[in-house]
């Protein structure tokens, strides 16, 4: 196959970033456009060979990474981050080709803050660091040992944003990676090991493989070599990495999506509110912190449904790359297929269609709403991750916050109101690992990130990143014993 593929104009390399070089498969995978289907070109398909060779070349580099001085590794860090930001219309146009999300947003928000992840993580480790403290006159100091190697799993929602999230911290903190982007979306990774081999990121410490699920991931999740796991993903792929890491102990981080609900009180704006409910159909619907949920006060429940009908008509669906678009395609027929069968179950069980509820020309899946739908029922409980929503109702904070809290996911929740003390009430009872009031997807990196439940395991962002990132380590030393002859 060739090395190369043009997407969009630009040239992306189609083989293994390993050990500083491009390395080929024997078998290759086709990779999809979701705008309108048409093949990109052959991916190189990795499996246990990959696997291995990509976890050497990460443990070989990694001695030398590991002692690094932290101003050189921040140092390539913002280099890194000024590749990206040279490259950004390039790596936009390959993205909205690769996974179908707007192309206004990868330019003027997702790539800026693919620079950024680098840049504030390389600042955030020179900070890094506590003050001694005494114990009884002895000394203890806190140090942050790099780990080791890294195997980081990405989905393909957001592929170059949330892998960069991991693989900054990752890197700063001094270990080596393997990146393996989703199959679905692979191709930004690529061009980010060659925009890090560009910054003189030093051959080995960023490794980049492609392949099929379990064909080489559970090599990777399973390598004794492997000191760090983290996923962002489903929960049964979640389960089945935790087995492979237990056999080693290795530490996880798991990112596992939700089904988060969005609260709207009676004494909320309402147009605030409605405006909040139809963000949520922002990338499809292909969102993990999405309020999917939305939960109405019984006395505003009509006019808020009147006013979200009206609101998400105005919706533009088309072209990603199109600027007046304002919805784009789900990522696989796969995907599609799911979506569609979840609404259909639903309406074959009672539920009401609002608006949408049906497939579009190519994969695009219409807006949906639906209502009159059972707490324990599936669209309720299960995550959908396409454009579809549920809306039910509630009387008081009470029933609100049960509804709210009554699904096996805790990842994020949104709350509208106008009454700061309820905010602060109902915000204290949710079981999420970030909550919304009168916003939406405000995120701050040093602040911390995941999820309750199944949702997930541990925090990232900030000091959280660094905690997981790194082996902490204290040394007591004795204030005696020293010999004043030494020199």
């Amino acid at each position: 196959m060739p090395d190369n593929i043009i997407v969009a104009g630009v040239s992306v390399d189609t083989r293994h970033w390993i050990g500083g070089r491009r390395v080929a498969s024997s078998g290759t995978f086709t990779d999809h456009s979701p705008i309108d289907g048409s093949a990109l070109g052959e991916i190189a398909r990795g499996g246990p060979a990959e696997a291995e060779a990509a976890v050497a070349a990460a443990r070989d580099a990694f001695p030398v990474w590991a002692a690094t001085p932290r101003g050189e590794r921040a140092r390539i860090l913002h280099a890194i981050a000024d590749g990206v930001e040279k490259r950004i219309e390039e790596l936009a146009v390959v993205e909205t080709a690769d996974n179908g999300a707007l192309l206004r947003s990868h330019r003027r928000g997702v790539m800026p803050r693919v620079a950024h992840n680098f840049r504030f993580f390389a600042d955030w480790l020179l900070s890094l660091g506590h003050e001694d403290f005494d114990t009884r006159g002895h000394t203890n100091h806190v140090s942050w040992d790099p780990a080791g190697p890294c195997v980081l799993i990405t989905p393909w929602n957001a592929p170059l944003m949330l892998a960069t999230w991991k693989v900054a911290p990752a890197l700063a903190a001094g270990n080596t990676v393997v990146l393996k982007p989703a199959e679905w979306s692979p191709l930004t990774a690529s061009l980010l090991a060659d925009i890090a081999a560009e910054a003189g990121l030093p051959a080995g410490v960023l490794n980049v493989v492609q392949g099929y699920g379990s064909e080489i991931g559970d090599a990777l999740t399973s390598h004794p070599d492997v000191r760090r796991i983290s996923f962002t993903g489903s929960v049964p792929t979640a389960r089945r990495i935790a087995e492979s890491a237990a056999a080693h102990l290795t530490p996880l981080s798991l990112e596992l999506g939700g089904k988060s609900p969005l609260l709207v009180f009676a004494d909320a704006d309402l147009e605030l509110a409605v405006d909040l409910a139809v963000e949520q159909y922002d990338n499809a619907g292909q969102v993990c912190l999405a309020g999917t949920r939305l939960l109405v006060e019984e006395s505003v429940a009509e006019e808020f449904t009147r006013r979200f009908a009206e609101k998400a008509a105005g919706l533009r669906q088309g072209d990603p790359r199109d600027e007046a678009t304002d919805i784009g395609p789900n990522i696989h027929p796969r995907q599609l297929e799911k979506i569609d069968g979840f609404v259909r179950r639903a309406v074959a069980a009672g539920a009401r269609v609002v608006i949408g509820g049906h497939r579009k020309d190519g994969q695009y899946y219409a807006p949906t709403l639906l209502t009159d739908v059972a707490q324990d029922s599936e669209i309720v409980q299960e995550e959908v991750f396409g454009p579809v929503l549920t809306l039910q109702t509630f009387a008081g904070e009470d029933e609100a916050v049960r509804l709210a809290n009554d699904t096996r996911f805790g990842l994020a929740a949104t709350v509208a109101t106008g009454d700061r003390d309820r905010a602060e009430r109902v915000t204290a009872r949710l079981v999420a690992g970030t909550v919304w009031v009168n916003c939406f997807f405000v995120r701050d990196l040093q602040a911390p990130f995941g999820g309750s439940r199944q949702s997930g395991v541990g925090r990232e962002g900030g000091t959280w990143s660094f905690d997981f990132y790194c082996d902490l380590k204290n040394t007591v030393t004795a204030p005696k014993g020293w010999n004043q002859d030494h020199g």
